[in-house]
């Protein structure tokens, strides 16, 4: 696992954060020292694959960046399903796919490199969108799980994952702040705390958990409920069904 350092440096003007291949070598690096709970949150996708994943039907894992859920899938998956993995970043893709080619569970699998907002749903019993809404425009959010909703079998599970942002100032400050601090808990400084922020400014766009559960019970699932909370950061599980 390579070592973050992407924003260790003074930078004079700090560039719009990418997915791209300076970032694909340290994002398991990245991630699991920047997002509280991200362990349990794989191990909860293992969790909904046994329980929701059926034979004959398709996995896919919608932003799945290295492969960390997509594996977590495979491996819990029926030997009847077909695991297909989503990201439009090509560093990553290339990455993923090094990293499927090393396991050899069961069920079938694919990694697309295209943009989610134009992948075709089918004939799914889960949905995983680990982190991968919130980069995406908020305008076009509401028709992204709607298209992932009409894809869906009767009974599927989507799990979605995200930073959240809270209703009252001191409860997103006190947040904001326990966040930083749980970087600084895994090694980050201040300069690459502020790098990365401005870096993300106005690229992760976070929602309420109350304007994401709305959103979910517009685009077509029924049952829909906050799975698991770490600081700002969670987990949805929306069923498909009124």
């Amino acid at each position: 696992m390579n070592k973050d350092t992407v924003y260790s440096f003074p930078q004079d003007s700090v560039d719009a954060f990418a997915f791209d291949a300076r970032v694909a070598d340290v994002f398991e690096n990245m991630i699991s020292r920047s997002v509280p709970g991200y362990g349990l949150n794989l191990e909860f996708i293992g969790l909904l694959t046994e329980n929701f994943a059926t034979p004959g039907s398709n996995c896919y894992d919608l932003g799945c960046s290295l492969g960390a859920s997509t594996l977590m899938i495979r491996r819990h998956a029926p030997a009847g399903c077909h695991v297909i993995g989503i990201d439009n970043s090509g560093a990553m893709v290339e990455r993923c796919r090094a990293n499927v080619a090393r396991d050899h569970s069961e069920a079938s699998i694919e990694i697309r490199e295209e943009d989610l907002r134009d992948s075709r749903i089918d004939n799914a019993s889960l949905v995983a969108m680990n982190f991968t809404l919130q980069f995406i425009a908020p305008g076009e959010r509401a028709r992204v799980l709607s298209k992932i909703a009409e894809g869906m079998n009767w009974g599927g599970a989507l799990v979605l994952s995200e930073k959240v942002r809270f209703d009252t100032a001191a409860q997103q400050d006190l947040m904001s702040e326990l966040h930083h601090e749980f970087k600084r808990f895994h090694g980050y400084s201040d300069l690459e705390i502020a790098q990365k922020r401005a870096a993300l400014e106005n690229i992760l766009v976070p929602d309420t958990e109350h304007e994401h559960i709305t959103r979910l019970h517009e685009a077509g699932f029924g049952a829909t409920c906050v799975l698991t909370r770490c600081l700002n950061f969670a987990s949805f599980l929306a069923i498909r069904r009124d």
